[in-house]
């Protein structure tokens, strides 16, 4: 009986213990944003987590981190590099390491577990890792190795390789490699890591990307082989529109660094060298933009192991080139992810045989296929069909995106190319294949290696299908840069319309690394006089630089990273292109005017025919750069505000003063009313302040007479669509916002939509309505610029926002606008600190909104329409539900505060 009542108390015990730790527990460990890193090469690397909790109104009150080299020992509290000991703080990212100086090359385990505010302490969370890089160019002892042929730009890929043999018990094995040109390894017979067209897409005369991958098991004891092969990419490849390749050099190389660490603690490196062979591989062709020819029957079977043959193969030449220009990669470099059957196998009118993919994507097609040796097919790529149902392909310009293969014969044959990309929907099929099986072909997407963050729907299925188009838009031209198309001769980093988009790209995907790194190369590129290019990386030439909107991305993307993940790193890090971009428009200026110089002002806006009435919708350039100077200006103050530069903070706040007054004199006219009578003037005008608040009415109105003069259509471009709809709700005209969001006809959002696009379109009728196409000299049907009316859709319309008092959603801005005749609308996002969600719908008359708030956030709800209503949450009356910050009314709505948790309120809809 005594036994019986011990286990009945030591099984309640297990019960309450159990229970405790389900209240509270730390995960999703990240080091410098990434789970488990390879390469970290920051001396002090920041760690974040999330807190995982079932209470409401919970936060962090203290922390302790351990960090050791052994996870065992580490587990154990026992060989620790550092200990943080107990600190009392909310903070629970971008946690500063503070231990011993880190050491390059090794792998470092760490933990943490944190108390709350309500008593509770966690247990230790999972073991979680990351291994430093190489901390200086002087610990690279491998060489750059070329081949021995003369200068091509068009020969085939070389392949090289080295066999070695280990010397005991391995303990790791870390890769440490990049090219000049493009690089797929292997070590005995196995492709290392899962990247595609590493190491990506910098200035390469400037700063050269590295990777780093753990490869002890792909080791064997005793002999092994590693090699790798090249590819042209953009540093020898076609680049621009202009048809010039070898921007960047002429001759493929490579660095490689195999570093084995025993298992007694002695190391040993291999390295490319003179000691390596090569040979030509299979590879005939490969281009980013025309595509690959391969021929199976020149493949070298086993190429990459101890047993192959290389007596034929040649010495791998030793070149000098720069080491001291190498940074580790920080970027998510792009992988193959989803895959797609063929939806339809079509004969068009021309006789021709096309495979539809039924989605418009970039990557491309791997098939299985027997044919005799010597025969071949030809894979053609193209985004649309033609009026009559033919394959299209004119709006490629000079890029062919064409894939041929030649087969080795006796049996059934695996392909997917290796250094190239296309976009497409529709694959135009010829050669020698007599019947085409669509089950022997599939389309891959390959886009960089972002993790998912935002989920947005609606009870509208044209906004859901808008919202697939934003999100397929985004991941067929984050391609390492964020690049304008995916398809034609161009797919470069334009400037202008990475930063309309940026917003959108943070909800819908974890862009920090992404972005982190390219804004790097847009400082690396930035001209001396501050001057920013078109394009980043810059391949049109220094001539290229300066027009507002474009040049803003200096300032526009930095401060908006810190909005959406409170990184204060990246604003350090930037301000000197900051601040050198605002110089250079006050450079260029005379008596606070910046009304000199190139510039695209508000691209393919929308160009009415003029036949009628005389008007158009044309936004004067000078007025659109003075406002985005004073935009900048003040985003450089913001910066300067948080990194406590208060000199620069006084000195820019003066200067706005004189940018905006000028524009009054210049722009405005005494009653208010805009020179430019356009929606964009207006919009901007209000958008960046421009106007003192008694002018500001008046603006308003003309700015939806205008809309309301086109029968309810948008007219504005690449610089005014991003913030139409966030100007008319900030003005409260929500409901014109809806109406341009919801209209069907040209131009709008849902004309691409209802014509059939899977993807965001370069012009509002890049399909006209009688099913002809636009100029074929710009008309990319997968072009994200557009898409940034996502970022209304999940801030006002949904309703979930950041709060720039506490950026990266550490307080979280609930605040969801309905109309337009939605009866549903619902955002999540996985931010920094945990799932956050706003959800709501309208059911016979009750608003009913759901809200989710992570453990260590707090959020400011303001409920819509709800003053003079009875308002309860989870059926108990707000102003008796615990902890419910003070209630106050808004206006029409009802606002208050609350902590982490879940939340039902529901309401009568007034």
């Amino acid at each position: 009986m005594k036994n019986y009542y011990i286990g009945i108390v030591l099984l309640c015990m297990g019960f309450h213990l159990s229970a405790v730790a389900q209240q509270l527990s730390v995960s999703v460990l990240r080091t410098e944003y990434r789970k488990n890193p390879m390469g970290i090469d920051a001396a002090e690397p920041r760690l974040s987590w999330k807190i995982v909790s079932s209470k409401r109104n919970v936060m962090q009150s203290a922390y302790q981190i351990r960090v050791g080299t052994d996870s065992v020992g580490l587990s154990a509290g026992k060989a620790l590099v550092w200990d943080s000991g107990d600190q009392k703080t909310e903070a629970s990212v971008f946690v500063r390491y503070g231990g011993s100086p880190l050491k390059s090359d090794t792998r470092y385990y760490w933990q943490v577990r944190i108390k709350d505010n309500q008593g509770n302490r966690s247990g230790w969370s999972d073991v979680n890792s990351w291994h430093t890089g190489l901390f200086s160019p002087a610990e690279w002892s491998a060489q750059w190795i070329s081949t021995s042929l003369a200068d091509t730009l068009e020969g085939p890929s070389p392949v090289f390789r080295k066999v070695f043999a280990t010397e005991g018990k391995v303990k790791s094995a870390v890769l440490y490699i990049t090219a000049h040109g493009l690089y797929e390894a292997q070590l005995n017979g196995k492709r290392i890591g899962n990247d595609q067209l590493a190491p990506g897409w910098t200035s390469y005369h400037k700063r050269l990307l590295y990777q780093s991958y753990e490869v002890t098991n792909l080791l064997k004891d005793g002999q092994n082989a590693i090699g790798f092969t090249l590819g042209d990419g953009w540093y020898r490849g076609y680049l621009g529109f202009d048809r010039k390749r070898g921007y960047y050099g002429k001759r493929l190389s490579a660095l490689a660094q195999l570093v084995i660490e025993y298992a007694n603690g002695t190391k040993k490196t291999i390295n490319s060298d003179g000691s390596w062979k090569y040979t030509e591989g299979p590879i005939l062709f490969s281009d980013l933009y025309n595509g690959e020819i391969y021929d199976a029957r020149l493949e070298k079977k086993d190429w990459a192991t101890v047993n192959y043959n290389d007596a034929s193969w040649k010495k791998a030449v030793v070149m000098k080139a720069d080491k001291e220009i190498l940074e580790s990669s920080i970027s998510p470099l792009a992988q193959k992810h989803e895959q797609f059957s063929v939806v339809k196998l079509i004969k068009t009118p021309k006789g021709e045989t096309v495979l539809d993919f039924g989605q418009n994507l970039v990557g491309w097609v791997s098939f299985k296929l027997s044919a005799k040796a010597g025969s071949y097919i030809q894979l053609e790529h193209g985004e649309v069909l033609d009026k009559a149902g033919n394959f299209y392909d004119a709006n490629l310009r000079h890029a062919k995106q064409h894939v041929k293969y030649i087969f080795k014969g006796g049996g059934l044959e695996s392909y997917e190319p290796h250094f190239t990309y296309q976009g497409f929907r529709y694959v135009k099929i010829t050669g020698d294949i007599a019947k085409v099986e669509p089950s022997s072909f599939k389309a891959v997407a390959v886009y960089s290696n972002m993790d998912p963050t935002g989920t947005f729907h609606t009870s509208n299925p044209l906004l859901n299908q808008l919202q697939h188009n934003i999100e397929w838009g985004q991941k067929g031209n984050f391609m390492d840069v964020p690049t304008d198309c995916p398809q034609r001769d161009e797919r470069l980093g334009w400037t202008g319309d990475a930063q309309v988009f940026f917003r959108t790209a943070a909800f819908n995907m974890d862009v920090a690394g992404f972005f982190t790194k390219w804004m790097k190369d847009v400082a690396s590129d930035q001209l001396k006089n501050g001057s920013v290019p078109f394009v980043v990386p810059n391949v049109l030439g220094e001539n290229e630089a300066g027009s507002t909107g474009w040049g803003d991305v200096a300032t526009i993307i930095p401060w908006n990273m810190y909005v959406a993940y409170g990184d204060k790193e990246i604003l350090a890090t930037q301000y000197p292109s900051m601040k050198g971009w605002v110089d250079f428009m006050t450079s260029k200026s005379k008596d606070d005017l910046w009304n000199t110089g190139f510039h695209f002002g508000d691209w393919l806006f929308y160009r009415p025919n003029d036949d009628n009435d005389g008007r158009s919708a044309i936004t004067d350039k000078y007025l659109i750069a003075q406002a985005f100077y004073a935009h900048s200006t003040q985003l450089l103050i913001n910066t300067a505000r948080v990194l406590g530069k208060k000199a620069d903070e006084d000195h820019y706040t003066a200067l706005l003063d004189r940018i905006k007054k000028a524009f009054l004199k210049e722009y405005i006219t005494p009653n208010g009313r805009m020179v430019s009578g356009s929606q964009t003037a207006y919009v901007l005008a209000l958008n960046f302040d421009m106007l003192p608040e008694n002018l500001r009415p008046q603006a308003v109105d003309f700015l939806v007479r205008n809309i309301e003069s086109y029968g309810n259509h948008l007219t504005t471009g690449f610089l005014g669509t991003p913030y139409l709809c966030h100007v008319l709700s900030r003005f409260g005209r929500t409901d014109i916002a809806y109406r341009l969001l919801l209209q069907e006809t040209y131009p709008s959002w849902l004309y691409p939509v209802k014509m059939g696009a899977t993807t965001i379109w370069e012009r509002w009728d890049g399909i006209k309505q009688d099913g002809s196409f636009q100029t074929t000299d710009m008309n990319s049907f997968n072009h994200y610029a557009y898409g940034a009316i996502g970022d209304w859709m999940y801030r006002v319309m949904a309703g979930l926002d950041t709060d720039e008092s506490a950026p990266g959603y550490k307080k979280v801005r609930i605040a969801p606008r309905p109309g337009g005749n939605i009866t549903h609308a619902a955002a999540e996002l996985e931010t920094l600190y945990g799932l956050t969600v706003s959800d709501w719908k309208i059911e016979n008359g009750i608003f009913k909104l759901k809200v989710v708030i992570p453990a260590n956030a707090t959020a400011e709800i303001s409920l819509p329409a709800a003053a003079d209503t009875r308002v309860t949450e989870s059926g108990t009356e707000l102003n008796a539900v615990k902890r419910i910050g003070k209630i106050s009314t808004q206006g029409k709505d009802v606002g208050f505060s609350i902590g982490s948790g879940t939340y039902q309120f529901e309401y009568p809809m007034k």
